[in-house]
C-alpha cells in the first residue's frame, strides 16, 4: 500500500471517530478468523501451528472400531467431534475460498483458508473408508459434557460412531458430498490428485445419500442431543448442485431440475438448512445461461432472491432486527444465521455485479453496492458498532469478551502447565473463576441477545460459545470486505 493510500484509510478512520464509529480493520479480522480453525484442531498439531498455546490431542481416536479418525476440528467449546456441523464448515470455507480467491491472495490469507479446509478434508475422508460407510461423530455428548478440561487432557469416552447401509443419514452423507465437492473446486488449482480423491469420495457419497435414505440422527443418536436434522432433502439439493459446480456432470442437474420441491421461501441458512446455499447456486446457472429459466429454475432464482430481499428490509416477510440493527433469527448463537446471512448477500452481489444487474425486491431495488453496504453494516456490528461498543470477535479490537465458554482457551496452556486437570477438577479450578480466560481464542464468534444485550460470562453457552460453523462463512464475507 502506498503512502498516499495509508494516509487515506488513517483519515477515514480519524474521520469515523469523530462520529463514533469504529475503524474497521477487515483484513485484521479475516486473519483472526482463520486462526480461530487452528484453535480447534484436534488430532497430531502441524510444526507451523499458530495458536500455539494448544498441544496434540485426541490421538486414539477411531481405535475402539480399527479405524484412525485422528484429526478434524472441535465443534465449539466442548471436545467433540461432529460430523454434520464439520462437514458443513467445511463446505462454507471452500466457498469463501472458491468465491473470493483473489481477495484472500490480496491478503496473503488463501495459503491459511486452503490449509483450514485440508485439516478438515483429511478427516472427512478419513471417516469414508467405503462407498456405503460413514463415520459421523467422535465422543458422547452427556460424558463429555460433564467434564471440563483440555482436549490434551481428554480421558472421557471417545466412542466412534457411523451411518451405514443398515443405519443410513442421508443429511450427514450429503453434507459430505457437498464439502468434498466444494473443496475439490478449492483445491483444483494447487493439487489435482487431491482435489481428484475428494470429487470421487463426493460421488460415493452422494450415491450413498440418496441409495440409503433416513435422518443421521436416528442412526446416530446422541447427535439427537446436539444437532439435531429437520430433514436431509435440503442436503441432497446441495450436494448435487455442489457436485454438478465440481463435475460439470448432467445428471446432477437433472437431480436438481427434476427434484420439484426447491425448498420455498426460506427463514435462515444455517448446518441443518441448506435450501437458500442451493437456490444461490442454481440461480447463478440462470444468470449465467447454464440452464433455461424455465419455471422449476426460476423457482430456485426466485426463493434466494425473497431471502437476500428479507434480509434487505426489501421484502414483504423482512427478518427482525435487534434495536441496533443487527439482524436477528435465533436466541441460541444468533451469529452463525448472521454470518451466513452476510454470505448470501455478499456471494450474490457478486453475481450480480458480474452481469451488471440489480436485484428487484418487492420493496425496492438493490444494486451490488447497496448489497455490500448492508452486508458491511453487520460485520461493522460484529466488529464493536454496536450499542454495548463491544467486539464480539475474540482477539479482535481492545475491547471484546474475555471469558468465552470454551474449555481449552480457559485453561492454562499445556505448554504452560503440563499438569492434568481431570474432568471435575476443572469446573474448580477454571471453569468457575471469574478471571479473564488465560488464552486468547483468536477469531472465535460470540452473540448478543435480542435486545443487544451481552454479559461476559463463562457460565453462558448459549450466547458466549462459539463454533466452527459461525466463522467459516465469515472467512468468505471478511475477504469480500478487506
Amino acid at each position: 500500500m502506498s503512502l498516499s493510500n495509508i494516509f487515506i484509510v488513517i483519515l477515514i478512520c480519524c474521520s469515523s471517530l469523530i462520529h463514533n464509529v469504529v475503524c474497521t480493520d477487515y483484513g485484521t479480522a479475516l486473519t483472526k478468523s482463520l486462526l480461530f480453525f487452528e484453535a480447534q484442531r484436534s488430532g497430531r498439531l502441524p510444526s507451523n501451528q499458530r495458536a500455539d498455546w494448544r498441544g496434540d490431542s485426541a490421538l486414539k481416536d477411531g481405535q475402539d472400531v480399527g479405524v484412525d479418525l485422528v484429526g478434524g476440528y472441535y465443534d465449539a467449546g466442548d471436545n467433540l467431534k461432529l460430523g454434520f456441523p464439520m462437514a458443513f464448515t467445511i463446505t462454507m470455507l471452500s466457498w469463501s475460498t472458491i468465491e473470493f480467491k483473489n481477495k484472500l491472495e490480496e491478503k496473503n490469507e488463501l495459503e491459511n483458508a486452503l490449509s483450514a479446509i485440508k485439516w478438515g478434508t483429511d478427516y472427512l475422508m478419513k471417516a469414508h473408508q467405503q462407498p456405503n460407510t460413514l463415520y459421523g461423530e467422535i465422543g458422547d455428548p452427556d460424558s463429555d459434557h460433564q467434564c471440563w478440561e483440555r482436549p490434551e487432557d481428554m480421558d472421557t469416552p471417545r466412542t466412534s460412531y457411523k451411518i451405514d447401509e443398515q443405519h443410513p443419514g442421508s443429511d450427514l452423507a450429503a453434507e459430505t458430498a457437498a464439502a468434498l465437492a466444494a473443496a475439490s473446486i478449492a483445491f483444483r488449482s494447487v493439487d489435482k490428485n487431491y482435489a481428484s480423491s475428494m470429487l470421487l469420495h463426493a460421488i460415493q457419497l452422494f450415491d450413498f445419500a440418496n441409495n440409503y435414505q433416513g435422518i443421521y440422527h436416528n442412526s446416530i443418536t446422541p447427535a439427537a442431543k446436539t444437532y439435531s436434522s429437520s430433514g436431509y432433502k435440503d442436503e441432497l439439493l446441495w450436494a448435487a448442485a455442489w457436485l454438478h459446480r465440481a463435475s460439470r456432470l448432467k445428471k446432477y442437474l437433472d437431480y436438481l431440475g427434476g427434484a420439484g420441491d426447491t425448498g420455498g421461501a426460506r427463514t435462515m441458512f444455517n448446518w441443518d438448512d441448506k435450501y437458500v446455499g442451493a437456490q444461490i447456486l442454481v440461480a447463478k446457472l440462470i444468470l449465467e445461461g447454464d440452464v433455461e429459466s424455465s419455471d422449476n429454475w426460476a423457482q430456485y432464482k426466485a426463493n434466494a432472491e425473497q431471502f437476500i430481499c428479507s434480509c434487505a428490509q426489501k421484502s414483504n416477510q423482512n427478518f427482525q432486527k435487534t434495536p441496533g440493527g443487527l439482524l436477528w433469527f435465533q436466541p441460541w448463537d444468533n451469529n452463525q444465521y448472521v454470518s451466513t446471512a452476510t454470505f448470501a448477500m455478499s456471494t450474490y452481489s457478486q453475481y450480480l455485479s458480474a452481469k451488471q444487474i440489480s436485484l428487484q425486491c418487492s420493496g425496492g431495488n438493490l444494486s451490488p453496492s447497496d448489497l455490500k453496504s448492508l452486508v458491511q453494516a453487520q460485520v461493522d456490528y460484529i466488529l464493536g458498532s454496536n450499542p454495548k461498543q463491544i467486539s464480539y470477535m475474540i482477539g479482535y479490537g481492545s475491547n471484546y469478551p474475555q471469558q468465552v465458554h470454551h474449555r481449552g482457551a480457559s485453561i492454562i496452556s499445556i505448554k504452560k502447565d503440563k499438569s492434568p486437570v481431570a474432568c471435575k477438577d476443572g469446573f474448580d479450578k477454571w471453569f468457575n473463576k471469574i478471571e479473564p480466560n488465560p488464552n486468547i481464542l483468536e477469531g472465535a464468534v460470540v452473540s448478543p441477545d435480542q435486545n443487544d444485550g451481552f454479559t461476559d460470562n463463562r457460565n453462558d453457552y448459549q450466547l458466549a460459545e462459539p463454533t466452527i460453523v459461525s466463522v467459516a462463512p465469515l472467512v468468505g464475507v471478511l475477504a469480500y470486505l478487506a
